[in-house]
């Protein structure tokens, strides 16, 4: 699929801003959870997650900021479309995985304290989920 390049320029741009705020909410969630002394599998499999969702969303900050040199003008190289189809899947890929396992980390949270809090926290993710879905989908006439 073509994309005008100053149209993706100027969308991973606000991606990027995106992007680089929940990575860091994500780290400040892990370097949280390096210094809590709990050990159960609730906590680890948090921990797991909330890695795997920094680490997305840090791949597409990279990703999206090579993007953005590519696609602004003055970039030293040609623009390869193969590269630009390459760095911006890698990139949404990455960010929406990211987000996916954002959500599963709101679902889990709430199970560190009871089942019921745990079970609002996962209908919560589930429901967070599906609203981000719904935003990203283009419904046509």
């Amino acid at each position: 699929m073509d994309i005008d390049p100053e149209y993706l320029n100027s969308v991973v741009n606000q991606l990027i801003l995106v992007a680089s705020l929940l990575a860091g909410f994500s780290i400040a969630i892990v370097a949280n959870l390096l210094t809590d002394k709990t050990e159960s599998k609730i906590h680890n499999r948090i921990f797991k997650v909330t890695i795997l969702t920094a680490s997305c969303f840090l791949v597409s900050v990279f990703g999206m900021t090579k993007l953005v040199m590519m696609t602004t003008k003055g970039y030293p190289k040609n623009l390869s479309p193969i590269t630009l189809e390459i760095s911006n899947q890698i990139s949404a890929i990455s960010f929406l995985l990211g987000i996916v396992f954002l959500c599963i980390d709101i679902g889990l949270f709430g199970w560190t304290k009871s089942k019921k809090m745990g079970r609002f926290t996962t209908l919560v993710g589930i429901l967070t989920f599906f609203l981000i879905l719904l935003t990203l989908t283009n419904i046509e006439k």
